[in-house]
């Protein structure tokens, strides 16, 4: 149980991917209101940095603006004034006229003037009147049924002519459904050629971005202002309302097909800040100032930007943006189709795109450094918000930013996490693993890079150290439990730093014998000099330890040190429940056998050829035997190592006269080989390999070898 729960509940980079995808995928299908409100400002920031766009020459603006009040009059205007502007208008060629405004009471002032303004809109015929419906039941509690079928007749002209639904069960539930329409005066509305509602229904941030194309009143169904203006001006195409099971599926003018949401919606593509489109004071128009040029066979929507008159919305442009401004936007987007692409299918490629960079991030971090990992994560990210901003600016289509972004970032932040956890949790094992073995250098260049650190069975080319101490069990029966305890502990630590200081890891104690490791867990090319360097300062160390010692009146230490180089097999070795890093293979055997060497010959370090190989250049050795160790076959050369190859002088005369004296051994010249071991003698009194060899001469003279001789010695002890 507790293995398959390690392995199928572990956590990994790939499952903290697909667990942050899944709650992404789900807020985006419940539309969490938080983040919905972050794109639609990101909408507004890519259009925004999309820059100006050109508007169609169709329509222009006539503008209550500042001016016309300073040289009009306060707002409301008397009707006669209005009813000039109308008379100027159609004389100056406009072929159709818009009226963001409600003229729904008398004018109080002058009765007969409704009157002139309704007869200037029947000689005009080219009027389309704007009204607002009633979307909320408290606003027309104060009418009657009566008044509200008035109103609905008045209204008439604005329903859509037909309305097709494209499936059995058509749907028109997501529509807006108003309680009472509020409308032009009959007089007006009678004289006027057509009317369009003026009703915009801001996001949730007060923002307009949406454009309702449609209203439901009763059973009918009805056309907005820009709509109806445009129909109007396109000489009355039909309007179609096409419904489907979800809603509305589009509304089309003719030829043009609108797209829409489920709600009758269109999407504003705003082309720039305010002025985008022409404006023309309206007193500017009445007074003469605008050529008739500018104004024939255009739109003109007449309608408030003055600041007094509040008909100023929010919009990605700006808070001061002119409700007559946006309906020329809706006007110019339908005329020439340039619609902002959102629907259905973009959404399915929304739900793609988090899936599908999220898995990007998912795959690619894991598999990169930190440092680098941040630059290629915010490169993964700039390169999809440059993308999604080009596919806006040049081909409109709005694709949600926000959702895949978060992903993004909230997967590279949950794998740095888990990284950062994992890997502190790692180092901690890796320091507790090692720090009593390893010096902490070597833990520190282990923790910054822990591949370098390969466990579980590696065949790698080391060395291996062993040192013992000599008559060890002698010394201890002259020594109390606690003196020999001290003695060792002095004598271990001493050691212990010397391997230490030359980064080897202390593989193990036994007893009083130590082993250490070169080359591992660290690379380390120099392995084998790593090694004799320590064994050098090791006696260099063991001499100032033995004269402290004999001050102390406590027996000297000797120890002797075998060295090896070669293929070794390094890993933990052990059980699931305990195991040690150490080493293991013929080699490994050979650096221990080596370390007995030592007591035949009278030395304190002895290294194999595989090791002065590697070290003739710098280290100072002489050659000491050709050797069949216990428990081998093969023979192998072993050498006494002396010193580093800069106090070369010191060892040169001795090493020369020794190797004289093994050459004529090993060609079976007893009395020549004797004699060139006590010249050797001579440089170095008591050297124990001379003896040694000076005895094995008398004794090989007494009782000669077998022919051929190899000149090889068998070890029978370890």
């Amino acid at each position: 149980m507790k293995e398959f729960t390690k392995k199928h509940f572990q956590v990994t980079p790939l499952k903290i991917t697909i667990l942050i995808i899944l709650p992404a995928l789900v807020l985006f299908f419940c539309d969490f209101s938080f983040l919905r409100f972050m794109e639609l400002k990101a909408l507004d920031l890519r259009m925004v940095s999309r820059g100006a766009l050109p508007a169609g020459p169709e329509t222009v603006i006539a503008a209550i603006d500042e001016k016309s009040l300073t040289e009009l009059g306060r707002w409301p205007w008397p009707r006669a004034t209005m009813a000039a502007l109308v008379d100027r208008l159609k004389a100056s060629g406009v072929k159709a006229t818009g009226f963001d405004i409600v003229f729904s009471e008398s004018d109080k002032a002058d009765s007969d003037s409704d009157a002139i303004l309704a007869k200037s809109f029947t000689r005009a015929k080219n009027i389309t009147l704007g009204y607002f419906f009633h979307l909320s039941d408290k606003d027309v509690a104060h009418l009657s049924e009566q008044k509200i079928a008035e109103h609905e007749d008045n209204i008439k002209n604005s329903r859509y002519q037909l309305v097709n639904c494209n499936e059995k069960n058509a749907d028109d539930s997501p529509l807006p459904e108003a309680y009472a329409p509020q409308t032009n005066l009959k007089l007006f509305s009678a004289a006027a050629v057509n009317s369009g509602f003026f009703n915009i229904m801001p996001d949730s941030d007060g923002s307009l971005r949406w454009a309702p194309l449609v209203i439901k009143f009763g059973s009918n169904y009805y056309s907005s202002l820009p709509l109806s203006v445009l129909q109007q001006y396109l000489d009355w195409p039909q309007l179609s309302l096409n419904l489907a099971g979800y809603g509305t599926e589009s509304i089309s003018i003719g030829n043009t097909v609108i797209p829409t949401d489920e709600s009758g919606r269109l999407l504003i593509n705003y082309l720039g800040p305010v002025k985008t489109f022409p404006h023309f004071s309206v007193s500017d128009i009445l007074k003469g100032r605008i050529p008739a040029e500018k104004l024939r066979n255009k739109i003109v929507l007449v309608g408030a930007t003055a600041i007094g008159i509040y008909d100023l919305r929010v919009t990605p442009f700006g808070a001061a943006y002119p409700g007559v401004e946006i309906h020329a936007t809706i006007i110019d987007n339908i005329l020439h189709r340039n619609f902002l692409i959102h629907s259905g299918f973009t959404r399915f490629i929304d739900l793609c795109t988090i899936i599908l960079a999220g898995l990007l991030i998912g795959l690619i971090i894991p598999r990169m450094k930190a440092v680098k990992g941040v630059f290629v994560a915010l490169t993964l990210i700039g390169i999809f918000v440059a993308a999604n901003m080009f596919l806006f600016a040049r081909f409109n289509i709005w694709l949600n930013l926000i959702y895949p972004v978060l992903t993004m970032i909230t997967i590279y932040l949950g794998i740095t996490v888990y990284r950062y956890i994992t890997e502190e949790r790692e180092k901690k094992k890796i320091r507790g693993a090692f720090q009593y073995y390893l010096t902490a250098s070597v833990i520190n260049e282990m923790l910054k890079d822990p591949s370098k650190l390969k466990l579980g069975g590696d065949k790698k080319d080391l060395s291996v150290l062993f040192s013992d101490i000599r008559g060890f069990t002698t010394i201890s029966e002259k020594l109390s439990p606690e003196e020999l305890v001290h003695l060792l502990n002095e004598y271990l630590t001493a050691m212990t730093d010397i391997v230490f200081k030359y980064d080897g890891t202390l593989d193990k104690y036994m007893g009083d014998a130590i082993m250490a490791i070169f080359g591992a867990p660290l690379d380390q090319p120099d392995h084998a000099r790593r090694a004799c360097r320590t064994a050098l300062d090791m006696m260099s160390e063991l001499h100032r330890l033995q004269k402290k010692w004999r001050e102390e009146g406590k027996p000297p230490l000797n120890i002797g040190i075998g060295i090896n180089s070669g293929d070794m097999v390094v890993g933990n070795m052990g059980s699931q429940m305990r195991f040690d890093y150490t080493v293991m293979g013929d080699m490994v055997n050979l650096g221990s056998r080596l370390e007995g060497t030592n007591k035949e010959y009278g030395t304190n370090i002895i290294i194999s050829e595989f090791t002065y190989n590697a070290v003739r250049d710098v280290m100072c050795c002489r050659e000491l035997d050709r050797v069949r160790v216990k428990g081998k076959k093969l023979p192998v050369k072993i050498y006494e190592l002396l010193g580093e190859k800069k106090d070369e002088d010191k060892f040169s005369e001795f090493i020369s006269s020794f190797e004289e004296g093994l050459a004529l051994y090993r060609a079976s010249k007893w009395d020549e080989a004797i004699a060139a071991f006590q010249k050797t003698l001579s440089i170095k009194p008591e050297d124990a390999a001379c003896i040694l060899y000076i005895e094995r001469c008398k004794n090989l003279k007494e009782n000669p070898p077998p022919s051929p001789w190899d000149g090889v010695f068998t070890m029978t002890k370890k």
